[in-house]
């Protein structure tokens, strides 16, 4: 038996990249899923990777950015499985770029999606939680702990405020038996991904800099971790930031 088993996982951001590999993992360990994004064909491919582990799986169409679309998501949710364990808060829209260049429509939408959606998601879904003394685990960036941020103002920004909502949160909730937790992760991305677009000598440099040699796997060495912190072994984890980063220096 798996450490998630027959336990009830929500993945906002499921259909790629960081969200697809956390949804992998906790099917892994026996957990069944609820993948959410915006495209819904890209969270049916996941649900079917999920179920081919043996598990059940949900494809919801959710932008986190409308509360409303949130709150069908933990209705949909609860109405198929009728509980909800764990919560990962990982859609977030990816705006790169100096800090003269942000525009009004770059910051509300990385806001929007960013801060707002884990706020939705962790509001819509803390009764359900709470009831079955669940866990939340939210996703930051190492980015925002750079000596030299440049480029990721934006986007550091809202990740940073994410995990202070994160530890405001957990002394919150403390009381009521639900955890959060945040991870900083050092995976192939779709925002990893941009960034070594966007700038790919220092993208190398940034990979010649980790102390294990590489990129992290997405499932093995990033979703892994996150199933870790939603499981009971990681029941008196709360308000803490677990870096996944493969030893990163710059982190420490």
């Amino acid at each position: 038996m798996g450490r998630l088993q027959d336990r009830v996982v929500l993945v906002t951001g499921a259909g790629q990249g960081i969200g697809q590999g956390v949804a992998l993992a906790a099917a892994a360990e026996g957990a069944h899923i609820v993948a959410a994004g915006r495209t819904l064909d890209k969270v049916e491919k996941t649900a079917d990777d999920v179920r081919a582990r043996g598990v059940e799986a949900l494809a919801v169409q959710c932008d986190v950015r409308r509360r409303e679309e949130v709150d069908a998501c933990i209705a949909a949710t609860l109405d198929r499985f009728g509980r909800l364990d764990g919560l990962v808060n990982n859609a977030m829209m990816v705006s790169l770029g100096p800090v003269l260049g942000i525009t009004e429509k770059d910051a509300r939408r990385t806001w929007d999606s960013g801060f707002l959606g884990t706020l939705w998601c962790m509001q819509a879904a803390h009764d359900a939680l709470v009831a079955s003394k669940g866990s939340v685990v939210n996703l930051g960036t190492g980015s925002a702990l750079r000596p030299d941020p440049a480029g990721f103002a934006l986007y550091a920004g809202v990740k940073e405020m994410v995990r202070t909502l994160t530890r405001a949160a957990a002394v919150e909730w403390g009381a009521d038996g639900v955890r959060v937790n945040a991870v900083i992760p050092n995976g192939m991305s779709p925002g990893l991904q941009m960034w070594s677009e966007f700038a790919p000598e220092e993208f190398d440099a940034f990979v010649a800099s980790i102390p294990l040699g590489r990129v992290g796997d997405l499932e093995q060495d990033v979703g892994k971790v996150v199933a870790f912190l939603l499981s009971d072994d990681a029941r008196y984890v709360t308000g803490t930031t677990l870096m996944a980063d493969g030893g990163q220096a710059y982190l420490r």
